[in-house]
């Protein structure tokens, strides 16, 4: 298939958009340069990425280039959208990962790379910014070796530095790639009589790796003591594709240098759809198969419903009838569109490999499996993380208080990391989400897009509990006799603390005197105990139970009662266990004038911030910190005030601890 599927990684302020933006204008998609600091990208459509100048949304385009269509998704860097990232990747074939030439490898562009490699979705690299003071192209791979622990293979050596960068030599054609200022295209040349020792060193070094990675390389680098430039290029593909080592190209996407190249690098290494195995639940990437695809994004707004679809087997045609096998109805296809951001073209049909959007079904959420009714079949949706942060929120008058329920029904269906309910004890409607900017987007989305005056309350975090001592021999007996068939069920339980913030359950009973559907019964009703634990209603994680003995009776022991005396002895377990509140802590990664780092040490320490690490370049201090997420809450202003606005940090999460004072 001359089809690529593939999405735009990195951190924050890495140039994402702007490398998105080059492909669009070079490809003849658009026909101007579309910039951040203007507000005139293609992808970020959305008011609130104009203003904040920030992708806060995947956005979905294509293009073509050499013959193949090439589908690609922006997608967000700001760790609060990293759902969003998480549901791309789930329906990509490849990824272009960009880096900053200067900052190399950054807190979020780490925890992308991560996901990409739960997903196994093959990479290529690009180190942006080679024109900034201070960008390194060597120091920018050594961070991808060193923080991600992959191989990199760069296949290019800038020529120039910093203001004076102006093109790359290609160590594969071993040509030189110059670009005149201003100008969209590149002169190809031979490479430059400063740079051929130094392009023929890195060559071999370039060889010498592949060699030692790729069987079929090595047997022609013995023989002939060098590789050809298509046994080269085929070695790269093969390690791209396996994942055993990733290639690097480098440029400046700002100002037009090495995006050609970079849609040559993705045409060449990262793969069709018919290049990957079957997706889970065995469906060929083949247009002639029972039609199958997967929802990863859904826009619910006022004027109408568009489900986006990435399309693995069969055709999809105008008018045709689908099963949503994940909600086990039938929905029909009003119309199909291929998508560029915020703007759609309407097709007939939709065929394996390709990414589009549908009108039409009602009720299909993202992560729902679309297939013939024929063959119906359930793919693995993509994770959803769970929410960290809440806020209540009220509409200012009561007459808009359905109208404010509506909103928030669909806030969550278009962005299911948004949870929506019911504080049982105020009655107030809380929205939880991923983080303090998370939910600031999604409050301004209900006052824009609906047109809706909410109030808001003060953020709190999403505690959790965990067993620090647990207890062992614990029995209950559940006997219920009200008229008719009873109730009885008899179970003895151990409980202690596990490992990963996990949940383990195990049994040993022997001889039957349980059998193993009410065994399952009973780890149901211990999930239904972990929900609220004893300290404060928070959910209970790291808590491992087994099920050491138990009763039945021939008449009145059921799967309901087994449930039940689970969930009734776990909540007794855990209130007679020694329990501890977790709450979550965050990396922090903060980036200031090398003055300003004692009051903004002074500050984290005052935050109950640890600091892992401290470094110093070029006037600029990096502070790396653990924080408890609670004590970050407004931390921008007060950071920006501490360093006379020239402060900056990003934040990953760090899993949860101990809650301290």
């Amino acid at each position: 298939m001359r089809v690529r599927n593939l999405g735009i990684l990195a951190h924050v302020d890495a140039g994402k958009t702007t490398v998105t933006e080059r492909f669009l204008y070079l490809t003849g998609a658009t026909h101007r340069r579309g910039e951040v600091h203007d507000g005139t990208t293609v992808t970020d459509f959305d008011p609130q990425e104009r203003d904040r100048g920030i992708t806060i949304f995947a956005a979905a385009v294509s293009c073509d280039w050499a013959g193949h269509r090439v589908n690609l998704i922006d997608t967000p860097g700001h760790v609060d959208f990293s759902d969003e990232v998480e549901r791309s990747l789930r329906v990509l074939d490849g990824a272009v990962a960009v880096f900053d030439a200067v900052a190399g490898v950054e807190p979020q562009s780490e925890t992308v790379w991560r996901q990409a490699d739960r997903h196994g979705v093959p990479r290529i690299a690009f180190v942006n910014k080679l024109d900034r003071a201070g960008a390194e192209l060597d120091a920018a791979v050594a961070s991808l070796r060193d923080r991600l622990g992959t191989v990199p293979l760069p296949v290019q050596l800038p020529i120039g530095r910093e203001d004076g960068f102006t093109g790359v030599v290609d160590l594969v054609r071993m040509r030189a790639y110059v670009w005149a200022d201003g100008a969209d295209t590149f002169a190809d040349l031979p490479v430059p009589d400063d740079l051929r020792d130094e392009a023929r060193h890195r060559r071999r070094r370039l060889e010498e790796t592949v060699a030692e990675l790729h069987p079929g390389a090595l047997e022609e680098f013995c023989g002939e003591d060098a590789l050809s430039g298509e046994t080269l290029t085929s070695a790269l593909r093969d390690l791209t594709l396996s994942g055993d080592a990733v290639v690097v190209l480098c440029g400046s996407a700002y100002r037009n240098r090495g995006i050609e190249p970079l849609l040559d690098a993705v045409v060449a290494y990262l793969p069709a759809p018919s290049d990957l195995p079957p997706v889970r639940g065995e469906v060929p990437a083949d247009p002639g198969a029972p039609f199958t695809a997967l929802a990863f994004k859904v826009n619910a707004s006022a004027t109408g419903r568009m489900t986006y679809l990435r399309v693995y087997a069969g055709t999809l045609r105008k008018g045709d009838t689908v099963l949503d096998a994940t909600a086990g109805r039938t929905e029909r296809i009003a119309r199909i569109l291929r998508v560029q951001a915020d703007r759609a073209t309407e097709v007939d049909e939709a065929r394996a490999g390709d990414i589009v959007a549908v009108v039409g079904p009602k009720s299909a959420r993202a992560g729902a499996t679309l297939c013939a009714p024929d063959a119906p079949v359930v793919l693995e949706p993509p994770s959803t993380a769970d929410p960290v942060v809440s806020v209540a929120v009220e509409a200012r008058r009561s007459t808009d208080t359905g109208r404010l329920a509506t909103a928030l029904a669909r806030l969550s269906e278009e962005d299911p990391s948004l949870v929506v309910r019911s504080d049982p004890e105020t009655g107030q409607t809380v929205l939880s989400g991923l983080g303090e900017l998370h939910l600031e987007v999604a409050v301004e989305k209900l006052r824009r897009d609906r047109g809706l005056e909410v109030t808001v309350g003060r953020p709190q975090v999403a505690y959790r509990e965990t067993v620090t001592k647990g207890v062992a021999g614990l029995l209950h007996r559940h006997v219920k006799q009200d008229g008719g068939a009873g109730q009885f069920a008899h179970v003895v339980l151990d409980v202690e603390p596990a490992a990963d913030d996990e949940f383990v359950f195990t049994s040993t009973v022997t001889g039957g005197r349980v059998p193993q559907e009410y065994v399952r019964a009973v780890e149901a009703g211990c999930r239904d105990a972990l929900v609220e634990g004893p300290l404060g209603g928070h959910p209970v994680t790291g808590v491992r139970v087994t099920l050491t003995d138990g009763a039945t009776h021939p008449k009145d022991s059921s799967e309901m009662a087994f449930r039940t005396a689970g969930r009734f002895a776990l909540r007794e377990a855990l209130r007679a266990s020694v329990m501890t509140l977790l709450e979550p802590v965050v990396e922090v990664t903060v980036t200031v004038p090398a003055e300003s780092v004692g009051p903004v040490l002074g500050d984290l320490a005052a935050r109950r911030g640890r600091v892992t690490d401290q470094t110093t370049r070029s006037g600029t201090a990096v502070v790396s910190a653990t924080v408890p997420l609670a004590e970050l809450f407004g931390y921008a202003s007060r950071l920006r005030g501490r360093t006379q606005g020239r402060g900056t940090f990003t934040t990953r999460p760090a899993g949860y601890q101990a809650a301290r004072g």
